[in-house]
């Protein structure tokens, strides 16, 4: 079968994939959407399962995060896979990995070896802690990067203790900045004309995300606490109970007073306990007593239909069924489509930004181990006897 055909403003580019678990191919998956040719590099010979719909590389997991990119077998350890790596970097622009700090020494593929190799190389590492530091070797994980950034001890209801965010944040944040620090490289190298190091981690990043609550820290020297559902300091701004479910409500500065209106709550917009931001911040728990006494007498589309056309923000809290249902999140198209070769038709989770004239693509279902082995290493100048020695002595 023919390769698919890349376009997208990074279809010039060819990226070698070193990266496991979340992170990593988080970045790579940036790349690989909008074009680049992406080259898994996997160990020989590691198992998956059973090659049927049910096995873990066939699932949801794995088919988003490795969607768009060929896979190549390849031991590293061993002298010759590694001179074949070398081999793939000559001609790459970019180079994705996320071991501990000195495993890529140890392996021989670190920054400064392959710089030598390739001094245009865009070289991108992705770690727990950074490359630097007491905490260098230590392993990294998403939950443990939440709790030492901060913020597992914002998030949650008030004295509940830590809570950790329902999704993997600290990785897809760690991803998502390592994908930029990479475009910007390769921005860059095109007035250099030479690569760099893009360095990120996991806590890095959830520092970074934290954004204003940090900042309460670094300016004011306010240690924020837990909200739970009420915005920290635009105030009201929360989950509220309607007749047959519950929505959010933000009606923090000038927008207070319309909220007031629709939910025929004037009496509100004049008591002396709110009169000003300050005041509204003192006696949030009671002012939300109030506007929820409200809210309670009608039903979620009723309070939605009502609130927005009063240009208060507002909206429903889905579940993750009733989001891919919901009508604007067809438009916007969520949800892409792709023929996997054992699964048939299945849907992935489709880009965060959307470019009119370049749009992301999602070509390809994840590929099976090794899928593409040999057809990159004849791209790469390997003849089939070549191929199949290396095959037969465990090296591809």
């Amino acid at each position: 079968m023919p390769p698919v055909k890349r376009q997208g403003p990074l279809a010039r580019f060819t990226v070698l994939d070193l990266t496991r678990a979340r992170a990593g191919p988080t970045a790579v998956r940036q790349l690989a959407d909008w074009g680049a040719d992406v080259i898994k590099i996997e160990e020989p010979g590691e198992q998956d399962g059973d090659g049927g719909p049910f096995d873990k590389r066939h699932g949801p997991d794995f088919q988003n995060l490795q969607r768009n990119k060929r896979s190549l077998t390849l031991n590293l350890k061993s002298a010759e896979g590694s001179a074949i790596f070398k081999r793939l970097v000559t001609k790459a622009d970019v180079v994705v990995e996320n071991y501990r700090p000195r495993v890529k020494h140890r392996l021989g593929i670190d920054y400064a070896s392959m710089r030598k190799i390739n001094p245009r190389l865009v070289y991108a590492s992705i770690s727990g802690f950074g490359e630097e530091g007491p905490y260098r070797d230590r392993p990294g994980l998403d939950q443990v990067a939440q709790g030492m950034s901060g913020l597992m001890s914002v998030t949650g209801l008030p004295g509940q203790g830590p809570v950790r965010v329902g999704i993997a944040v600290g990785d897809s944040s760690a991803g998502l900045f390592c994908a930029i620090g990479i475009l910007m490289a390769l921005l860059e190298r095109e007035a250099s004309g030479e690569g760099q190091w893009v360095q990120t981690s996991l806590v890095q990043a959830l520092i970074a995300m934290l954004d204003f609550q940090a900042a309460r820290w670094l300016v004011a020297h306010e240690v924020p606490g837990q909200a739970g559902n009420n915005h920290p300091t635009a105030i009201p701004t929360g989950v509220f109970r309607t007749a047959d479910g519950y929505i959010n409500i933000a009606a923090s500065g000038n927008l207070f007073e319309r909220l007031c209106k629709v939910i025929d709550a004037p009496d509100l917009a004049k008591h002396a306990d709110y009169a000003d931001f300050k005041l509204r911040s003192q006696n949030r728990d009671a002012l939300h007593a109030a506007i929820g006494e409200k809210i309670a007498k009608r039903t979620c589309s009723e309070w939605i239909e009502a609130l927005n056309q009063a240009g208060v923000p507002c909206g429903p809290i889905y579940k993750m069924d009733e989001v891919f249902a919901d009508p604007q999140v067809k438009v916007i198209g969520m949800a892409k489509p792709v023929t996997h070769y054992a699964l048939g038709p299945i849907e992935l989770v489709g880009q965060g930004v959307k470019l009119t004239r370049t749009p992301s693509e999602i070509r390809t279902a994840a590929p099976d181990r090794g899928a593409q082995t040999d057809e990159i290493l004849r791209e790469n100048g390997y003849a089939d006897d070549a191929i199949a020695d290396l095959r037969g002595r465990g090296i591809i």
